[in-house]
């Protein structure tokens, strides 16, 4: 009985396809031990050994190409520096994930508070938050797809950035995206926000809905100051493609609320 064993053999054993131990004898770094009379491929345990080393390289993270390289030219050294690259890689896309993971928590967790109610008021407590500018505009001006290609290569990415549009009177409107670990262009401070959710099929409708917003703050006896800000929520839309989702946001003055409290006692 030969001691060699066939391709099918030796992908069953190691648990690859036959497809796979193929490629990597085209790519120059598996050889069988030799073809028989049948033009079988046999392999004999240093090949078993050799496609254990092969599958080690891949499942850390190195290229096929890099270990042809390697298997032809390599040095010790030369595997040192190639598990360090392999490392650093690994990292990189550990906090891609990380970073992916916790924007689909963010997904669920505000679809689950937001995306079911319709019309909510909230009063709630808010960290500062840093924005920069993407463009200004008319308030009475309908966004389309021409204005934002005219903006160049600034685009955010449109269902994973909440789009900060910022009313700070006048006829302006200042279209805005939040940043971390950098300046920005400005600040919203912390403090007590009003927040309004709502959704919307398109862009009418917006009027109305700030004037809620406003009806709601006077009856419940708040004063807002600075900017309104209408936050585009637009990843919600996933769970409901023919709407989009807006808060719409005002810091509230309590020193304001005090002082027309004294007021209407005078």
């Amino acid at each position: 009985m030969k001691k060699e064993i066939t391709i099918s053999e030796l992908a069953k054993l190691m648990g690859v396809s036959v497809h796979q131990i193929r490629y990597f004898e085209e790519k120059g770094i598996l050889f069988p031990s030799y073809i028989d009379e049948n033009q079988y491929r046999m392999y004999s345990i240093n090949e078993m050994y050799r496609l254990a080393h092969i599958l080690l390289l891949r499942k850390v993270g190195l290229s096929v190409q890099s270990i042809r390289v390697w298997k032809d030219e390599g040095m010790p050294d030369d595997m040192q520096r190639l598990l360090v690259q392999s490392v650093s890689k690994m990292k990189v896309e550990i906090d891609r994930l990380q970073k992916l993971s916790n924007f689909i928590c963010k997904v669920l967790d505000e679809n689950e508070r937001y995306g079911q109610e319709a019309d909510s008021f909230r009063v709630t407590q808010r960290d500062p938050l840093v924005l920069s500018s993407w463009f200004e505009t008319d308030i009475e001006t309908e966004l389309d797809a021409r204005m934002l290609v005219q903006q160049g290569d600034t685009l955010p990415a449109l269902f994973e950035a909440d789009i900060h549009y910022v009313y700070e009177g006048g006829r302006r409107v200042m279209l805005c995206t939040e940043v971390h670990d950098t300046e920005g262009d400005m600040v919203l401070p912390a403090g007590e926000y009003l927040s309004y959710h709502f959704s919307l099929h398109g862009e009418e409708g917006l009027e109305q809905h700030f004037n809620q917003f406003q009806t709601f703050a006077d009856s419940s006896s708040l004063i807002l100051t600075g900017p309104q800000i209408l936050v585009e929520k637009s990843y919600l839309s996933l769970f409901t493609q023919e709407s989009i989702h807006y808060e719409l946001l005002a810091r509230i003055d309590r020193n304001g609320i005090g002082a027309a409290k004294r007021e209407e006692i005078q």
